[in-house]
């Protein structure tokens, strides 16, 4: 049985996670403790209800399903929050995670994808961004991020547990079929805000920042496709199951749009208007963040193909007018 046991598997990237990994023939086993997780995600495989903090627990399921491999997306991921409350960040996503490794280690469980981010490389403002790039985060969510990459290297070192490392830009879009989709409490995304804005569901979209150094004054930001990015992760997986070494990759398209390029899109797509009001910049927010790496591409044969910020948006809606699950 290819079990592949797959943390946060009932949040947004985690169930496009397990859902591409039933086409690809394994087992997701979601591993979520739903803090901000929805147990209605979990539509491809089993589901066993923890916390990465609670190792006895973590032993158990691996016991249980004995999984050939982990992806491991669970983790707090509010910058604003992480630099607010450090200690909750460092707390959960190092130790659990920190606890995660060292259950696969013990278990002989030696392929893991982990799910990293761009924050790790910290401010280097319009800079086109590959996996040479100094890593220098700037919050505790980057900061946390970073430590789990090394610990990773550490154990892969010790004990042979081979990982591949993949570091996101913004992810966006929907499962194509609205199966599964974006829905946080709080959001925070920029294009399901904009949905909610347009639908009624918040008054306007703020856009922060109309002076930056761009083509309308907003900020640039990479934008790739929640089901490519997927489409990485199983590349990965394989990857690591065909006993390939370690690896990492960014995940962007190397295209960057504004935030009034991303309103344009979705009026185009939803044929509504996108209110929205217009405030200061945020601090820290970087004028131009795009992946400049296609090493993805070259050593995986990963080919994004839903990336195009239409699509993007129109999958969004789709999943949008689902009512998501809310009950």
């Amino acid at each position: 049985m290819s079990n592949v046991l797959v943390t946060g598997g009932a949040g947004y990237i985690g169930s496009h996670a397990c859902k591409a990994l039933k086409a690809a023939g394994f087992t997701p086993v979601t591993y979520d403790n739903l803090s901000t997780g929805w147990q209605d995600a979990v539509k491809f495989g089993p589901f066993e209800q923890g916390d990465l903090l609670d190792r006895a627990r973590l032993d158990d399921v691996f016991a249980r399903y004995a999984p050939i491999a982990v992806m491991h997306f669970a983790a707090l991921s509010q910058v604003g929050e992480s630099m607010a409350e450090p200690g909750l960040y460092w707390r959960n996503n190092a130790g659990g995670s920190l606890n995660l490794i060292e259950a696969a280690a013990a278990a002989d469980c030696e392929s893991f994808v982990f799910s990293s981010t761009c924050a790790t490389y910290g401010e280097h403002d319009n800079v086109l961004l590959d996996e040479t790039i100094e890593q220098h985060p700037i919050n505790a969510y980057g900061a946390s991020k970073r430590a789990i990459e090394d610990m990773l290297k550490d154990f892969d070192a010790s004990s042979g547990l081979r990982h591949v490392i993949f570091r996101y830009f913004n992810v966006a879009g929907g499962d194509p079929e609205a199966e599964v989709g974006e829905f946080h409490r709080p959001e925070t995304h920029l294009i399901p805000l904009m949905l909610d804005a347009i639908d009624g569901r918040r008054d306007a979209l703020m856009i922060f920042g109309t002076d930056y150094d761009t083509p309308d004054g907003t900020c640039i930001r990479d934008y790739v496709h929640v089901s490519d990015l997927i489409d990485a992760h199983v590349l990965g997986l394989k990857w690591l199951l065909d006993g390939n070494p370690s690896e990492v990759f960014n995940l962007g398209t190397g295209k960057g749009f504004t935030v009034r390029e991303v309103i344009d899109q979705s009026r185009a797509v939803t044929n509504r208007i996108v209110p929205y009001t217009e405030g200061p910049r945020r601090a820290g927010d970087c004028t131009k963040l795009v992946s400049g790496s296609t090493k993805a591409q070259q050593l995986l044969g990963w080919s994004p193909s839903r990336s195009d910020m239409q699509t993007m948006v129109a999958d969004a809606w789709r999943w949008h007018q689902t009512g998501h699950y809310e009950k």
